[in-house]
């Protein structure tokens, strides 16, 4: 039987630098907003002073150990493995001219080992994390200054890497600075709606321009945006409930909207009037903007309900969102809603808006694994979560969606974003470390990795339709 996935499918699996790396002042790096939050993206901001450590220091040392996880990752047949550079190693205040020689030269190292085992890199520019000297001397992306700094960055390690590196993001998950201001655009938590979008706006602009340098730059680079692919579902069949469904998905679908069409959508300048929302557009602004995305990728964890009855309206968080529970899902361990159809859902929703590329960048369970006494993990639940993703991901692109490739989020254990938690894992690799950093950082194979390896070996024909 032929497969449904293309036969030059990106397979692979995805991690961010401050979630992996450590080594978080090694070689010339910087502070960055990442090393001020030990406790997770929606943890306290926390200034650090001599002495003090947080998980994230040393992660699980992925900059030390990459050619031993690469290696692994090689042993699965990984076409692709999708990480972020620290923009902080680059430029460790994020204002100098010039940069930093030894953070430039680590990820050479990392490209090239990956190239060994004929494995692409897909690399994200900003991923949570900016230089903390951004955020300090110029309020973050509340400045325009920040638009070229982060020119400056892109252009620099375009240039560098232009010979290895040909898939490139811009920011991850863009859409959530609407939801948590520092870790998205180095923000006070308590800004307005106007700061906030006008510090968006910025990025979105930065965004373009890194866009328009990799096409100058890179021959044959494709670049694309990043989305939190927070997909809803009205609660009812009420027309309110439909058209606040509507409203919901288009917070974060504007985003796309942006890099994908190359201007601002007419529901969006109503939504800042009627909302007494200032944000100032330059024309060289929109000029700017022009430039659009080769494609589209996003995150995908799960769905959410929305209603208009009060009554019913008890959201819970999950992952970054709020979100009413869907009565016919049930849950994984950290109440995250399990929704393998909505991937499908979700895929058509964006190849019919945008008409390009997609890619899958994050799907993934996390979960609290257990060792047993021979030293195996059987996570039969995250095989099974991510058999019936991919099966869907197989009947979308049976309905005509084109996928370019699926990294699962993360497929080595890794600090956890939320809470900066070691026992929330994700990974077809055991690491040996714990919430307090205590542990061996040995790595171990799970049942997974050799499921996910059978999987790519047969191009998804090895998946199971239920």
């Amino acid at each position: 039987m032929s497969s449904k996935f293309p036969e030059h499918f990106l397979w692979g699996g995805a991690v961010a630098a401050n979630q992996v790396e450590g080594a978080y002042l090694s070689d010339g790096k910087g502070l960055s907003t990442s090393d001020l939050q030990p406790q997770g993206i929606f943890g306290a901001l926390t200034p650090r002073v001599a002495g003090d450590s947080g998980i994230k220091d040393v992660a699980i040392d992925f900059y030390h150990r990459y050619p031993q996880d690469v290696a692994l990752f090689a042993e699965m047949g990984f076409k692709c493995l999708r990480t972020s550079i620290a923009w902080a190693r680059i430029f460790p205040q994020g204002d100098e001219e010039v940069p930093n020689e030894a953070g430039l030269a680590f990820y050479d190292r990392l490209f090239d080992e990956m190239a060994k085992y004929g494995i692409q890199p897909l690399i994200t520019l900003s991923h949570y994390e900016m230089p903390y000297g951004l955020a300090q001397k110029y309020g973050g992306w509340a400045s325009r200054k920040t638009i070229g700094f982060f020119e400056r960055y892109a252009r620099t390690v375009f240039e560098r890497y232009k010979h290895k590196v040909k898939y490139w993001l811009t920011f991850n998950e863009i859409n959530m600075s609407l939801h948590a201001p520092f870790t998205g655009v180095g923000l006070p938590e308590d800004s307005s709606k106007s700061e906030i979008y006008q510090a968006i706006h910025h990025q979105l602009v930065a965004s373009a321009k890194a866009v328009k340098a990799c096409h100058e730059i890179v021959p044959g680079g494709q670049i694309g945006n990043m989305l939190l692919g927070g997909i809803l579902y009205p609660l009812t069949c009420k027309p309110e409930d439909l058209l606040e469904t509507q409203r919901q998905n288009r917070d974060w679908l504007f985003f796309g909207d942006v890099q994908a069409r190359g201007a601002y959508p007419a529901y969006m300048r109503r939504f800042f009037r009627e909302n007494d929302i200032q944000v100032e557009i330059t024309h060289a602004d929109q000029q700017a903007l022009r430039e659009t995305v080769d494609f589209i990728s996003f995150s995908y964890y799960m769905s959410g309900c929305v209603t208009t009855d009060k009554a019913q309206n008890n959201t819970e968080r999950a992952n970054i969102l709020n979100m009413v529970p869907n009565p016919h899902l049930a849950s994984s361990e950290w109440g995250w809603q399990i929704d393998p159809i909505g991937l499908r859902y979700l895929l058509n929703v964006l190849y019919d808006r945008y008409q390009k590329p997609l890619f899958i960048v994050e799907n993934g369970l996390g979960a609290k694994d257990r060792l047993e006494a021979d030293g195996s993990i059987n996570d039969d639940y995250r095989i099974n979560y991510l058999n019936d993703h991919l099966v869907q991901v197989g009947e979308a692109i049976d309905d005509g969606v084109e996928v370019m490739g699926y990294t699962s989020w993360g497929p080595i254990d890794l600090v956890s974003a939320s809470k900066a938690e070691m026992s929330k894992r994700y990974g077809f690799i055991y690491v040996d470390r714990d919430d307090a950093g205590n542990g061996s950082l040995e790595r171990r194979r799970k049942k997974s990795f050799y499921w996910y390896r059978d999987v790519i070996r047969s191009n998804g024909n090895s998946l199971k339709a239920k």
